[in-house]
């Protein structure tokens, strides 16, 4: 691996790198997949065959079959708009040009809500600036949007941080073609060379910085896994581009600047630097693919609904956003938690954005981390009657919104099919009334799902919601089944842990959004306030079923042993 040259000139991308805008973008590339036919562009998907790894795959035959992003896709908050085209297309220029385009009538419905992706992103950048670099901006975003963006964040305090900004209309290719960032080095009378870095958080961006012949920098904001980036970054034949480093945040990125310049660093090679980075975020809590845990294998499986089974997010962010500014006439402003209570640093920001300004913050919704239910869970702490009049006005709320609904990963009913082929009693609980369960019920995979569950129990249906255990008991009783460890709780929040725990069975965590170590540390802290904790983590609904043959196999070597 060549090390790493001083810089002279540092380019970097616009969203997922610097500035966040997830939500929207997403909301215009569903728009513009559920148009594929119109735009006659489901003709020219790339066979699976050709994909660059089982991700990769699974993402184009969700889009293949539902027309839709796959959820968990816009939960990880990790690929970007012109990624997915690439995968979808396989580098046609002339497919992900009508798809840009497309994009873009969409995106003018959608975007204007933009935030820095981390704290100091400005400040980092200034003392970049103080050193003597330039500081330039290649984006595939429409100077349209990218100008409207550039005055919003932080209220246009970034006018000032850039020498040169091409964006996407302003050259005849987008990345991963290398014109924006030849175009950005022009207009700053440089050439291209080693000691000029481009940091950027997409397989596309480093595309574009290799094909440039400039210094590839990989933007790790989503703390890929070391197992993950080896996907991504293959190095074959077909896909032989990957970064000469990876940083995890800014100040990461000023140190190195920093050590580079000064000839303090030596050669850095990104696998000496992933492996400094990943570990910091070593499983420290029981993983399913980690193999050392036990558990009892299960006779019964109840699922949380939504943001594991299906995916609902965006009407419940847009209820809950509507609930907010009600909250002085509800009688709940100042029955919002004492801060110095709550369990993370994360919590304590929740609840003094909301009683300053009434609304989420909109990294809560960026991430798509935090349901409906964890919120309230926060913001009222044991106040019962707080939360049952906030639920209450969720209800109404949410009858506004509510209606699309997708499987959370493409395999979900297969799962669902294969589990009861085993003998297991299915059940699903949420938090959800009936009266909105049931429609989304029969609205995902055209009624499909309607059979597939031994019992339902909803919000409305005992007296306390999780992570009161009453749902989960009403589950098992419905069931005929005792509480116990061999009743398994599959659910994505810590709402759905502390429910598990209570009732006395065993929790498994789906990490559908896929948290790092670092997080789940933070929100599962195993204080005495907060001691509960999964048995078992799961990123996937392949990894929950091999988890259930492992236990069920090990149970019955060990009756045959005994």
């Amino acid at each position: 691996m060549t090390p790493l040259q001083p810089p002279r000139v540092l380019l970097f991308d616009w969203h997922g790198t610097l500035v966040n805008t997830f939500d929207a973008m997403y909301a215009a590339i569903d728009e513009m997949l559920a148009d594929i036919k119109k735009l006659k562009l489901h003709k020219c998907l790339m066979d699976r065959r050709h994909s660059r790894n089982a991700e990769d795959a699974k993402l184009l035959e969700y889009v293949r079959r539902y027309k839709h992003l796959d959820p968990k896709v816009k939960a990880a908050k990790k690929v970007s708009r012109t990624d997915i085209f690439e995968l979808l297309f396989d580098g046609d220029e002339a497919a992900t040009g009508i798809a840009h385009e497309a994009f873009n009538r969409a995106y003018r419905k959608h975007f204007g809500e933009i935030t820095p992706l981390e704290e100091g992103v400005r400040e980092v950048i200034q003392e970049l600036r103080a050193l003597g670099l330039k500081i330039g901006l290649p984006t595939n975003r429409n100077r349209e949007f990218f100008e409207e963006e550039l005055a919003l964040v932080d209220s246009g305090g970034w006018g000032e941080l850039f020498d040169t900004v091409v964006c996407g209309d302003d050259t005849r290719r987008r990345k991963p073609a290398p014109d924006t960032i030849l175009r950005a080095l022009e207009n700053l009378g440089q050439t291209p060379g080693r000691e000029c870095w481009y940091i950027g958080d997409s397989v596309t961006d480093t595309t574009a910085a290799r094909e440039a012949g400039i210094t590839s920098v990989f933007y790790n904001g989503g703390k890929w896994s070391d197992a993950r980036l080896e996907q991504i970054f293959p190095g074959t034949d077909a896909y032989p581009h990957r970064p000469d480093t990876v940083v995890d945040d800014f100040h990461q990125l000023l140190r190195l600047v920093k050590a580079c310049r000064a000839g303090t660093l030596g050669e850095v090679a990104m696998d000496r630097i992933r492996r400094g980075q990943i570990a910091r975020y070593r499983h420290r809590m029981a993983h399913a693919e980690d193999g050392p845990q036990v558990l009892v294998p299960p006779r019964v499986i109840l699922f949380d609904w939504h943001a594991t089974l299906v995916d609902t997010l965006d009407a419940m962010y847009h209820a809950v956003d509507d609930v907010l500014p009600q909250l002085e006439s509800l009688g709940l402003l100042n029955r919002l938690a004492d801060p110095s209570q709550s369990k993370s640093p994360e919590d304590i920001k929740l609840i003094t954005y909301v009683r300053e300004y009434q609304r989420l913050h909109p990294k809560i919704k960026a991430d798509r981390k935090v349901s409906r239910t964890d919120i309230f869970e926060v913001l009222f702490g044991s106040d019962e009657k707080a939360k049952r009049i906030a639920h209450a006005a969720f209800n109404d709320c949410y009858r506004s919104h509510y209606g699309s609904v997708y499987p959370f990963e493409e395999c979900v009913r297969d799962m669902l099919v294969d589990l009861r082929r085993r003998g297991l009693k299915v059940g699903v609980l949420t938090n959800r009334d009936r009266e909105f369960f049931v429609h989304e019920l029969s609205a995902v995979e055209h009624s499909t799902w309607m059979k597939l569950f031994d019992t339902t129990v909803c919000g409305d249906d005992t007296a306390q919601r999780k992570p009161a255990p009453a749902p989960i008991l009403k589950a098992l009783e419905n069931l005929g089944h005792q509480p116990g460890l061999d009743a398994w709780y599959v659910g994505d929040s810590t709402t759905d842990t502390i429910a598990a725990k209570e009732a006395g069975v065993t929790s498994i965590f789906y990490n559908g959004a896929e948290w790092d170590d670092a997080w789940l540390d933070k929100i599962f802290p195993r204080t005495e306030r907060y001691p509960h904790r999964p048995d078992a983590v799961v990123n996937d609904f392949a990894t929950l079923l091999e988890l259930v043959r492992r236990e069920t196999s090990r149970a019955c070597r060990r009756g045959l042993d005994g």
